[in-house]
């Protein structure tokens, strides 16, 4: 991937967020997101706890509420799903404007809710403070195997190039009289989202094909990133770790 390419979940910035190391940054993320699992529904105060040391973060990485709601809308599918916990949980129940639901229907929304949300504005910090290439040398230093790697760089690469192809053949397809606005239209769309798959799976074997004939044998070429001194270890992991006391100290008062 080259170094030019900038993905749209990256902010360019120049915090102190931005210049720690992309494996420092990576093993906290992954820290973090391990404490938000861990902690209890019921510790409200500690999701608040939570909520306050990620909104900081990214305040200071300077990353803007616009940019990081926009890409937490992605959730709201799976909130909507779950919306119905509520209503389908077991006994007791209260009313809610008239409407009887569930306790642990509640509960089990709200954990949810808080996890996937904090889960997702730490994954939202870790991409807009780091570019696509310092994650991917993050983790070939890390000692992911090094085929997830390629595949997770091509599958970063490939995803703009197969949007603007989509977006393409919407464009053809609005200028032919085609508008999806009723269920009947839809399959024109379908076959729409077909092609879209075919050219895809073409493009895929011709790029195979062109790095097989400059010598690509099934790995690719190691990034190189420089090891981060034992300070910057300690500054990046004394959040996550302060976050793991206050789980512990949590369940061990249950």
């Amino acid at each position: 991937m080259a170094r030019g390419h900038t993905h749209a979940l990256y902010r360019h910035g120049d915090s102190a967020l931005h210049r720690l190391p992309a494996h420092v940054k990576v093993v906290a993320a992954l820290v973090m997101v391990l404490a938000i699992v861990a902690t209890p529904r019921h510790a409200v105060w500690l999701f608040a706890a939570h909520a306050v040391v990620l909104v900081s973060a990214a305040a200071m990485a300077r990353l803007g509420v616009r940019f990081v709601l926009g890409r937490m809308l992605i959730e709201v599918p799976f909130l909507l799903a779950a919306l119905g916990l509520p209503a389908l949980g077991p006994e007791p129940r209260i009313e809610v404007l008239g409407v009887g639901l569930s306790v642990e229907g509640l509960w089990a929304l709200f954990n949810i809710a808080a996890k996937a949300t904090l889960g997702l504005l730490t994954s939202i910090v870790l991409a807009g403070t780091t570019e696509v290439t310092d994650l991917l040398a993050a983790f070939d230093r890390l000692r992911m195997p090094r085929v997830m790697t390629a595949i997770m760089g091509f599958m970063v690469r490939y995803a703009d190039v197969v949007a603007g192809e989509f977006t393409r053949m919407r464009t053809a397809m609005r200028s032919r009289g085609h508008e999806a606005r009723w269920i009947g239209q839809l399959g024109p769309m379908a076959r729409g989202i077909g092609g879209l798959f075919i050219r895809t799976y073409e493009r895929g074997e011709r790029v195979y094909l062109a790095m097989a004939s400059r010598g690509y044998s099934g790995s690719m070429p190691v990034a190189v990133s420089s090891p981060a001194p034992v300070s910057t270890w300690v500054a990046a992991l004394a959040v996550p770790a302060a976050a793991w006391a206050l789980v512990a100290v949590e369940w061990w008062g249950r």
